[in-house]
């Protein structure tokens, strides 16, 4: 009549561990209760399999096909005929196979389709229905939660690789421009910043490769960046870094903090003659670490520059790695920008 496509989300040897536990309860359990092991074997052995079919053919047909499809009376109605059907065979198979008394249970002698004989067998057939039903249901749920989690996880990393990959060449670019007006003033200094963006390509391109990066490393990386900037404005960069705490073990997302910076000498050069920075790393207790970034920076209303890449790039990473998790604020008092990021670092 249908075809049941039983792609099973677990495996066939669970679902004979359960019969089997389920079916030695049941004789145990009736045949405790009736005094009489021997019938209650034989009766359980008539009922299972219809129980089995019946249950399987709610959880694999009805429950997806009508169910979940929004075809509510469609199920009524299939639930009945096999009520029905449940019914019949196994009143005629208890009869034939296990005993002539059709209702050995009740207090007084039952009779074929006498009401109470047709209340209490379906509605035992309901409660087995009911029960494996939800059991089945509720381990689909679960799986379901774990690959969607799975999805969300591998979502999650795709985007933060591909953030990455924006970050890296907006970066060089950004550098090679830095070299570019060097070598248009035949600075002697183009010379060490071939080596230092050398240094900073190895670091980016081979060194960071996962999604945690030592901090230690990602200092070396910024005093670098600075050195660059350094070898290319002379005299006009003042730069301190200020370290609290012990970060030897203190992990972090990779490149996070040099686009701060990098705008500390994009912006701060335009409208100063001197960019002043002040920058800290404090590692709070073993959960979090402060970063806190001080820069001169005078507004020029009558410029409008462009917001590049970076920060939107930088601001949307920490909402993936960290949601709700961590403080960024900014903020421009007396001609400098201020800027406080707490993340964490557990």
């Amino acid at each position: 009549m249908f075809k049941i496509d039983i792609k099973q989300s677990i495996s066939v040897k669970y679902h004979i561990l359960f019969w089997l536990g389920y079916f030695i309860f049941n004789v145990v359990r009736w045949g405790s209760y009736f005094q009489d092991y021997w019938y209650s074997l034989k009766s359980n052995l008539v009922e299972f399999p219809i129980h089995i079919i019946v249950v399987y053919v709610n959880v694999y047909y009805l429950i997806p096909k009508l169910i979940l499809r929004k075809k509510y009376w469609s199920y009524v109605l299939w639930l009945i005929f096999m009520l029905a059907m449940v019914y019949l065979v196994r009143t005629g198979l208890n009869y034939v196979l296990v005993t002539k008394d059709i209702w050995p249970e009740a207090e007084n002698a039952g009779r074929f389709m006498e009401l109470n004989h047709v209340i209490a067998v379906v509605l035992g057939e309901l409660y087995v229905i009911g029960f494996v039903s939800a059991i089945k249901l509720l381990i689909d749920w679960s799986i379901e939660k774990q690959r969607n989690e799975d999805l969300a996880k591998l979502q999650l990393s795709t985007e933060l690789k591909y953030l990455r990959t924006q970050i890296q060449p907006h970066f060089f670019f950004n550098t090679l421009n830095n070299l570019y007006a060097l070598t248009l003033t035949k600075s002697d200094n183009a010379p060490q910043l071939v080596i230092k963006i050398s240094d900073m390509m190895q670091y980016v391109l081979y060194e960071v490769n996962s999604s945690k990066a030592d901090l230690f490393e990602e200092i070396n990386h910024i005093n670098n960046f600075i050195d660059i900037a350094r070898l290319r404005f002379n005299e006009s960069i003042d730069c301190e870094m200020d370290i609290t705490g012990d970060i030897e073990d203190v992990e972090v997302p990779p490149l996070l903090f040099l686009t701060f910076i990098e705008n500390c000498f994009k912006h701060g050069l335009k409208n100063c003659d001197k960019v002043i920075v002040r920058m800290s790393f404090e590692v709070i207790g073993k959960d979090y670490l402060a970063f806190t970034l001080v820069n001169s920076f005078k507004a020029n209303p009558n410029i409008t520059s462009e917001q590049g890449i970076g920060i939107a790039n930088t601001k949307r990473r920490l909402n993936l790695l960290f949601a709700s998790n961590y403080v960024l604020e900014t903020t421009i008092k007396d001609n400098t920008y201020n800027l406080f990021l707490k993340i964490p670092i557990r």
